[in-house]
């Protein structure tokens, strides 16, 4: 039996215009089109420096509506648990007057001259399709009255559409959508400055907190299909020995014991790419099975004997202080304002610290798996990919046949927090297929393969100092920031980060200190260090939220009140003054960092929590704030820790400003999670390297957050900005402010002060609250 998601049954339209025609059943079909040259030279301009493809956005997103009135939404975004099918789907059945019930997705296939730039990541997917998403509507249901009016032989201002229907508002007239699809879509589509876009006041699914999951059902009763529950007649399964240190390869491999395993079929090698190895695979020996299991078994029964290579001799504890060792030598300097060197020396008293941060894997629930088909030249695949266009072009690369020849299907993601951004797993099943003419082959990767072979979270060491006035304030300030850099995997010699890790939270500092020097001191990578969520901001909000907490403290200050008068008067301030180009891909004018709205977070989250109350012996409050993906928030974390170094989190306060609101469930239901991933990240989360090789193999080594070290309550307020902003992003900004304002609180319980993460490490006797 074959198991396939009716997802990829999708309608074969040409690029001619925004209108593409009726099919065989009297379908309206249309497609939004944003672009593509203007978005491509402004995503240019502003940076995305060292990102490979760039931020390029040319949509192509299709909405169809049957003759059954039946509205279809192609989604060209992965869905990883964001909601991002959902979300986009409202957004189009809001402008089109749509019944919710009515509504249905399919993914689209990775194609970006059908759907524009697919990359599901930097919590930009709303950001960038919410405005051709509304038109996309707004066009079907002009059409939709226009075809009305024709049919009743009425002026189109008549008309009006009504939940699923058009109504004749003079007579009381109705036509359902279905009835009038075929008719809409022989009509010229309304040019985009023409379209009439609802007013907040109108809207029934934007902004609105009842909106059903589209997909939720199918989740729940288990019809979705993720990478794993892809299935063929007949299909191969593979599992992959791969070098245990990046850039190691085969020396030696004796297969005899793997061949006599029940079900293997074949054993054969994967070659590596020299490196920097890109998002290419590591290479090693591939056992071929007729089952999972039977190819595990296989693999564990190899005898390979490995070249480590290069990176043999990397190992945490000494890495460590080669870093810290960097942060206290003068970098790149990367922002200068004023004149911080005699500002310092004139400064009446000086803080300085050195935080650290170790590597960190993305851990999703689902582990690595990809289906691949070789058959008459073409390939296809299916699987949980965050990256389906760069997919395309690597395995067109890797089996030398052309580009169009290729067909990336995207499933459900069972988590992806970057990881699934970088296609190695899936050039594992092609490469594997073609070795297999017409069969499909399944790579399943296990827990231990995932944690093994991540593109791991960058390990940092961050030192800050600063020239204090009599006031307690800083007159200086110096950051050093020292991190192997993501531009690693791409070209030997990246030892500096890029300007968009950068611009993380580092050069976008906003505080207003007269005198400041930024500096990156180089660092180099010794394995494969990737996307992570949130990236680069958590080190740098990590060092800056507890430098600050620090400082305050120092000073004999409230916290709060320090962060405030640190932000300075209420201004919007361009990026670019600050030295910082990239602004995660986004127009300066457009979204100028606003120390206002800065604030308002920090306050409302800081009044929810009841900042200032007494608090028992052993309980203290911390508070942290951050910017990042052009979204601004602020945590208040109450912590508990008892004599015997139990740490209890009982309250998290997470204040949010991301523009307008689209689905404030899913907005909060993002935060929440982000807030349960930085807690297990600051608390537990550490990669270890020893001779070059990984360290953990399993949650019980690398461990994640569970229902013990989650707080008792979170608490997701939506802040509202001052008149009209554009959208933030959401997915990720909730994470920065979590591991500072958590290690602030325990500080205020405690009086120890936590400057090197994980946490556990810290707290005498620590041990979860129910362990």
């Amino acid at each position: 039996m074959n198991r396939l998601p009716s997802d990829f049954a999708l309608c074969n339209l040409s690029r001619r215009g925004f209108l593409k025609g009726v099919g065989a059943t009297g379908a309206l079909v249309l497609a939004a089109s944003w672009g593509w040259q203007q978005a491509f030279a402004e995503e240019q301009k502003f940076g995305a420096d060292g990102m490979p493809h760039g931020w390029v956005d040319d949509p192509k997103v299709y909405v169809s509506i049957a003759g059954d009135g039946s509205v279809t939404v192609i989604c060209n975004r992965s869905e990883m648990g964001q909601g991002v099918r959902t979300s986009l789907s409202m957004v189009v059945a809001d402008e089109l007057e749509a019944d919710w019930a009515q509504v249905k997705v399919r993914q689209a296939p990775g194609d970006e001259a059908r759907f524009g730039n697919q990359d599901t990541d930097g919590s930009r997917s709303m950001r960038h399709w919410y405005e051709p998403m509304r038109r996309c509507g707004a066009a079907a249901r002009t059409m939709l009255e226009q075809a009305a009016a024709a049919q009743w032989q009425v002026p189109p201002s008549e008309c009006r559409a009504q939940l699923h229907k058009v109504v004749h508002t003079p007579s009381g007239r109705e036509l359902g959508y279905g009835a009038l699809a075929a008719a809409a879509a022989a009509l010229a589509v309304p040019a985009r400055d023409g379209l009439r876009l609802k007013q907040p006041s109108e809207f029934r699914y934007i902004g609105k907190e009842a909106t059903r999951a589209i997909d939720g059902q199918d989740i729940v009763n288990g019809r979705a299909v993720y990478g794993a529950d892809v299935h063929f007649e007949g299909m191969l399964f593979a599992a992959v020995a791969r070098p245990p240190v990046y850039g190691g390869k085969v020396k030696s491999v004796d297969d005899s014991a793997a061949l006599k395993v029940p079900g293997v079929i074949k054993v054969m090698p994967i070659d590596g790419r020299p490196l920097p190895s890109e998002f290419q695979p590591l290479g090693g020996v591939a056992v071929v099975a007729s089952n999972t299991w039977a190819a595990i078994k296989g693999r564990d029964a190899l005898k390979i004997e490995w070249e480590d290579g290069v990176n043999a001799g990397y190992n945490s504890v000494e890495y460590r202080k080669e870093l810290e060792a960097a942060a206290q030598k003068p970098g790149k300097v990367v922002r200068s304002t004023g004149n911080p060197d005699e500002a310092m020396n004139a400064a009446q008293s000086s803080l300085e610290a050195t935080y650290y941060l170790p590597h960190l894997a993305q851990a999703p629930m689902e582990p690595m798996v990809a289906v691949a088909r070789f058959l008459d030249g073409r390939c296809e695949a299916w699987a949980p990919s965050q990256a389906p266009q760069v997919t395309r072009e690597r395995i067109a690369e890797r089996l030398g046949i052309g580009f169009d020849q290729v067909t990336v299907n995207v499933t459900l993601l069972g988590g992806g927090f970057g990881r699934k951004s970088k296609p190695d797993f899936i050039l594992e099943a092609a490469i594997l297929a073609k070795a297999f003419p017409g069969k499909a082959v399944r790579v399943q990767w296990t827990r231990e393969d995932d944690i093994h072979h991540s593109y791991f979270h960058t390990v940092s060491a961050e030192y800050l100092k600063a020239g204090l006035n009599e006031d307690g304030m800083p007159a200086a300030w110096l950051h050093r920031t020292v991190a192997p850099s993501i531009t690693a995997l791409f070209a030997p010699g990246m030892n500096h980060e890029g300007a968009f890790e950068l611009g993380m939270g580092f050069t976008n500092m906003a505080y207003a200190i007269p005198n400041v020097r930024l500096e990156n001191p180089e660092a180099a990578a010794h394995t494969r260090v990737g996307w992570y969520r949130s990236v680069s901001n958590i080190p740098h909000g990590f060092a800056i939220q507890s430098f600050v907490d620090e400082l305050a403290h120092k000073a004999g200050q409230d916290p709060l009140k320090y962060q405030l008068k640190l932000l300075g008067p209420d201004r919007q301030i361009d990026p670019r003054t600050l030295s910082e180009e990239w602004n995660y891909g986004e127009s300066p004018e457009r979204y100028p960092i606003d120390t206002g709205r800065m604030r308002a977070v920090l306050e409302t989250a800081a009044k929810a929590a009841g900042w200032g109350r007494s608090l028992p012996k052993g309980r203290g409050l911390g508070l942290a704030m951050h910017y990042s993906f052009v979204t601004y928030v602020a945590a208040v974390i109450e912590v508990e820790v008892k004599d015997d170094g139990t740490l209890i989190v009982h309250q998290a306060d997470i204040a949010v400003d991301c523009g307008p609101q689209i689905n404030p469930e899913r907005i909060r239901s993002q935060f929440e999670g982000a807030c349960v991933m930085g807690l297990g990240n600051a608390v537990l989360g550490e990669i270890s390297f020893k001779d070059g090789k990984v360290q953990q193999d399993n949650f019980h080594m690398y461990e994640v957050a569970r229902m013990s070290l989650a707080p008792k309550q979170v608490q997701v307020h939506l802040v509202t900005p001052p008149g009209e902003v554009p959208l933030g992003g959401v997915g990720e900004p909730g994470v920065p402010p979590i591991a500072p304002a958590l290690c602030n609180a325990i500080f205020a319980a405690t009086g120890k002060r936590i400057r090197n993460l994980p946490v556990r490490y810290q707290l005498q006797g620590w041990q979860q609250a129910g362990a």
